[in-house]
């Protein structure tokens, strides 16, 4: 963790000294040809939570989680010779998180507490402002010690003539690979059965989970894919000088081994097994947002969305954020979010599962709960810029509380740097 933070410490201070030594065009003058620096974001996000109710476990022992995340964004822009804008954007995030659970996929408590994430992205996009349009493109890669996912995107969006009215369109593929690390009690070092699980050797061969077959990884251990297909639409209206209003519609298909190995669940006779979930899920959530401007200093920015899939869940979220004008360059952001939803058909608690049942989690995620989230955002964006640097152009820190009928308890504190 010391490592990370000295990193953003240098990244910040290289930052501080490109942007003092180049001066961007005065608006109304040159369009670049050249690509150029516009944008540079720091973010930097520390998150904790307790709970008792881990899947590793069986539905049952600690939650306890950290997660230390750190964010560099950087935006380029430049103009072609028809006038079209093109944003290039790269992203490079790391997460080191630690959590209490990991310990328990040994029985031992040898097992791995901690990890890092890495997630690249890069994205390009086209913008028409003759034809009020815009197209883009984009790459992504997530990875740490049990999984890997790479990503691809398409955008597009259409404004109306009068610039009150826009539609926009996104499409999402995940091809994601999940390590088949398992309890500690299902590795085998000879060919045998566990369940609905076929293990030939602890260092290779082939995997079936439900009658999935995965080829074994370079380390020895075997993965099975996980693929993910979403498709997002909005449309957004401007229907005064004061309220702008959004209909978004989502769907989202999965296929692949779509649980995970090491989570255990525990049966009425006391018998322990592996999570078993369908290899399908289909998703299909639809949102309205409603925005109104009270005045110069104030805005309400309220959020409505239905959520069902094939698995049996339906949930419903509602929040509502009220930024507040303290100066012309100080805002202040108070948010409260609440959702709620029912549980999975294929949950149930430690201890309660049958042999009868085809498919079986005790993940507390799929089960019926309530939570709400509060918190407030504060947003310091002088026009001169901060610490004497007319490029760093803004901070940003926010704290959101989040709690659940579960017990599960977190908090999370995210600090937001802007050069320009």
């Amino acid at each position: 963790m010391r490592k990370i933070c000295l990193t953003v410490v240098g990244l910040l201070l290289i930052m501080v000294h490109a942007f003092s030594q180049y001066t961007a065009p005065a608006s109304g003058e040159y369009k670049s040809m050249n690509l150029k620096l516009e944008e540079t974001n720091l973010v930097t996000t520390y998150y904790s939570q307790t709970g008792n109710h881990s899947p590793v476990t069986g539905g049952i022992g600690t939650q306890q989680l950290t997660d230390f995340a750190n964010i560099i964004d950087l935006k380029f822009v430049k103009w072609d010779i028809f006038d079209h804008k093109h944003s290039l954007d790269f992203e490079l995030g790391v997460d080191h998180h630690t959590a209490a659970s990991s310990a328990y996929v040994s029985k031992t408590g040898a097992s791995k507490t901690g990890g890092t994430r890495i997630y690249p992205s890069l994205s390009w996009t086209k913008e028409n402002e003759a034809k009020r349009s815009s197209f883009g493109l984009g790459l992504a890669y997530s990875g740490e010690y049990n999984y890997h996912s790479l990503g691809m995107n398409m955008q597009f969006s259409k404004r109306s003539k009068d610039n009150n009215r826009e539609f926009n369109f996104k499409t999402n593929i995940f091809l994601d690979k999940v390590t088949l690390i398992e309890p500690s009690e299902f590795q085998p070092t000879t060919s045998t059965t566990v369940n609905t699980v076929v293990i030939t050797t602890a260092s290779g061969g082939r995997v079936t989970t439900s009658g999935y077959s995965a080829s074994g990884a370079s380390s020895g251990i075997p993965t099975s894919p996980r693929n993910t297909f979403a498709t997002s639409m909005s449309l957004s209206q401007v229907v005064n000088q004061r309220m702008q209003l959004a209909v978004i519609a989502d769907g989202v298909a999965q296929t692949g081994y779509l649980g995970l190995p090491f989570h255990r669940v525990y049966f009425t006779d006391g018998s322990v097994h592996i999570e078993a979930l369908p290899e399908t899920r289909f998703k299909v959530p639809l949102g309205l947002r409603l925005n109104y401007f009270a005045g110069d200093k104030l805005i309400i920015r309220t959020y409505y969305r239905y959520y069902t899939d094939s698995w049996g869940i339906h949930a419903h979220t509602a929040s509502i954020e009220t930024p507040f004008k303290i100066t012309p360059f100080i805002s202040v952001s108070p948010f409260y979010r609440y959702y709620v939803q029912t549980a999975a058909k294929y949950f149930a608690p430690y201890m309660a599962h049958t042999a009868a049942d085809t498919y079986y989690t005790s993940n507390y995620d799929y089960s019926a709960f309530a939570s709400q989230t509060e918190g407030v955002n504060l947003r310091i964006a002088p026009p001169k810029g901060l610490l004497g640097t007319k490029h760093f152009s803004m901070i940003e820190l926010r704290y959101a509380h989040y709690n659940q009928t579960t017990e599960l308890n977190a908090n999370n504190i995210t600090m937001n740097l802007k050069f320009k």
